[in-house]
């Protein structure tokens, strides 16, 4: 399989924590007694790997025990330190520290408590630090290299779910909170029990927004692998996260988008032109303001905005605060095909003087290079202090890129 074109798909078909996680790791091939060492080693907690059966289908089961009970609840920073001090490899301890932060600030906001004074219930357990350390510590034990992360669309579950705080619907609000500023794609159901804790939902947002992107499905692979990881609970269906290795068989990205368009005929052209840049900041991926002739032959304008769908209703309501315009229209649209794209720092030298210029490589997922683009701002710069002509400076710079990736 060449390194270019791994990909893992998680598939929370019945929602996902974090021993379910570990588990479907654990039956990929990771390291099962490296991740109990690592797990029983940063905190108090007993861990046992056992093969089992949800509905039939076999599948890995992590059971995680708190000993020496009670424990005092752990800060936010205390949870930090005991990560820090636990010597892991570098990457371990990044990925451990990432998700353990959206963790905490989805309780940080919920609760309207400052991150470096959460002490709470829902985070300050052993098994909480366990489970992150094991998650991250099994992901890189397959020693995949900068593989692409999916996530199929997550089913939370329904009812009601008993916690610290009382009787509160699904999904809990921690775990909403962290859906509403992730990617991830969800809906309720199947069945009437909390299906995705705060845990899990940490570790599938962190993982697809650090390597990949959520979507509804499947991307065409070549499958490698399959592995289960069961829940703790028997339920009328599966309670197993499905997770999926291959290899990507497109030479593109799938990018799931949606696509907002509205009229506007009397919008002068400095309000469009700050329309563009609002958008933009605000999370579009891409804007376009076209010249349209509209009834009664009236010059006007027609907006195009290309954003992700969780966007959409907040940029919609943009527009038509900035326009004036009373509807804007969604049009469906399956999907784009994107290139990866990633920037890299290249030096040019002009009369003696070395300067750095900011390059976009743009490739398929096997590694082809499709295109190489100097960014113009920092040419332009260089070509102000120089004199020379800023078209030489692109052309410098995207060939020192071209050797630099040869």
């Amino acid at each position: 399989m060449s390194n270019s074109s791994e990909i893992i798909i998680f598939d929370p078909f019945s929602g996902a924590s974090g021993d379910m996680v570990i588990g479907s790791l654990l039956s990929l091939g990771a390291n099962s007694q490296l991740v109990k060492d690592v797990m029983e080693s940063v905190a108090d907690v007993s861990v046992s790997i056992s093969q089992t059966t949800r509905a039939h289908i076999c599948a890995t089961r992590i059971e995680v025990e708190e000993v020496n009970n009670p424990h005092p609840q752990l800060t936010y920073n205390r949870m930090v330190d005991i990560i820090c001090c636990a010597k892991l490899p570098e990457v371990v301890e990044n990925d451990a520290l990432g998700i353990l932060e959206i963790l905490g600030r989805s309780e940080s906001e919920v609760h309207n408590t400052p991150l470096n004074e959460l002490h709470l219930h829902e985070i300050g357990q052993q098994d909480a630090i366990a489970d992150i350390v094991g998650a991250a510590t099994a992901f890189h034990s397959l020693e995949l290299t900068d593989p692409q992360l999916y996530c199929m669309p997550v089913f939370v579950g329904g009812g009601y779910v008993n916690s610290a705080h009382g009787r509160l619907p699904v999904p809990a609000p921690a775990t909403l909170n962290i859906l509403n500023s992730s990617g991830l794609i969800w809906r309720g159901g199947p069945g009437e029990n909390e299906l995705l804790t705060p845990t899990g939902a940490a570790i599938l947002a962190y993982l697809t927004q650090q390597y990949g992107t959520s979507c509804t499905l499947y991307p065409q692979i070549r499958s490698i692998s399959t592995g289960y990881g069961a829940g703790a609970k028997e339920l009328d269906v599966p309670n197993v996260l499905r997770t999926v290795v291959g290899e990507a068989m497109d030479l593109f990205m799938i990018d799931h988008i949606e696509m907002l368009e509205t009229n506007v005929d009397d919008v002068t052209g400095e309000v469009l032109g700050f329309l563009i840049n609002e958008l933009l900041d605000e999370g579009a991926l891409d804007v376009s303001v076209i010249p349209a002739t509209m009834k009664k032959g009236r010059s006007g304008h027609l907006i195009k905005v290309i954003c992700r769908a969780v966007d959409s209703n907040r940029l919609a309501y943009r527009i038509m605060a900035e326009t004036g315009s009373l509807g804007v229209r969604m049009v469906p649209v399956k999907h784009r095909l994107t290139a990866n794209r990633k920037m890299i720092d290249v030096d040019i030298s002009i009369a003696g003087v070395t300067h750095c210029v900011r390059v976009k490589v743009a490739s398929d997922t096997h590694g082809n290079i499709l295109n190489i683009s100097a960014e113009f701002d920092d040419c332009a710069k260089i070509a102000r202090k120089t004199g020379h002509q800023v078209k030489n400076i692109l052309h410098f710079a995207q060939e020192a890129a071209r050797e630099q990736m040869n």
